[in-house]
């Protein structure tokens, strides 16, 4: 059995990139490979609550072309903050990991680079939302806008129409390189959280990638496996 942190709390693990680089394909693979490891949620952003799947679908519904950035700001907070008090909160204190795709990461990179909102205010609007809460790592697959927007409007089962992509993916490619130069950028800024994983790869490549980081931080932390 893993022993628990010394601390007693579990890690909180994120993965982060632009549009189509293999967030949730990547993140449920982790999770599946590290589960059997340690103790471990799963769950996604906007959503991973029944209050944040509804905002969810209002967020990536292309009928809401018109809604202000402002806005989109406030839902995307407003789901991190239920998903924060109900889900993710709890289970650190139980000496649980915690597996997100995206946090607040992605909300400075599209509010704020990519929508040209202040940075530091969708920083102090999600100080709020998470209760100050940050990641102990993130995995940040990096990918080309338009490889990333070919792959992500092409896929089934999305939030839309296979071909056209949901609202955020139907954006065009200056602002999606906007997404992708925020991201690099807090990375430069954090490189003792981020790492940096090309999703050009192929999938095995940036899944050995990832899992290596994480299990990194694993045994940094004292976990073993």
């Amino acid at each position: 059995m893993t022993p628990p942190l010394a601390a007693g709390r579990g890690l909180f693990l994120t993965v982060e990139g632009p549009e189509g680089a293999g967030k949730s394909t990547h993140a449920r693979r982790l999770y599946e490979t590290l589960r059997v490891e340690l103790p471990l949620v799963l769950t996604r952003e906007p959503g991973g609550t029944p209050l944040g799947e509804a905002i969810r679908a209002v967020l990536l519904d292309e009928r809401h072309r018109g809604m202000r950035p402002e806005a989109e700001m406030l839902l995307f907070a407003a789901s991190r903050a239920q998903l924060v008090a109900e889900v993710i909160l709890p289970a650190l204190a139980a000496g649980t990991c915690v597996l997100s795709e995206r946090f607040v990461d992605a909300s400075i990179a599209y509010q704020g680079y990519g929508r040209g909102l202040p940075v530091e205010l969708v920083r102090r609007v999600n100080e709020v939302a998470t209760q100050g809460l940050r990641p102990d790592l993130t995995l940040l697959i990096d990918i080309e806008p338009h490889l990333g927007l070919q792959r992500a409007r092409g896929a089934d089962g999305k939030d839309a129409p296979a071909g056209r992509g949901d609202r955020l993916e139907q954006e065009d490619g200056a602002f999606h390189a906007r997404v992708r130069e925020g991201f690099l950028e807090l990375a430069r800024e954090d490189p003792g959280r981020f790492v940096v994983v090309n999703g050009a790869l192929p999938r095995d490549d940036v899944h050995r990638a990832l899992l290596e980081a994480v299990r990194r931080l694993l045994r940094d932390r004292g976990w073993s496996r």
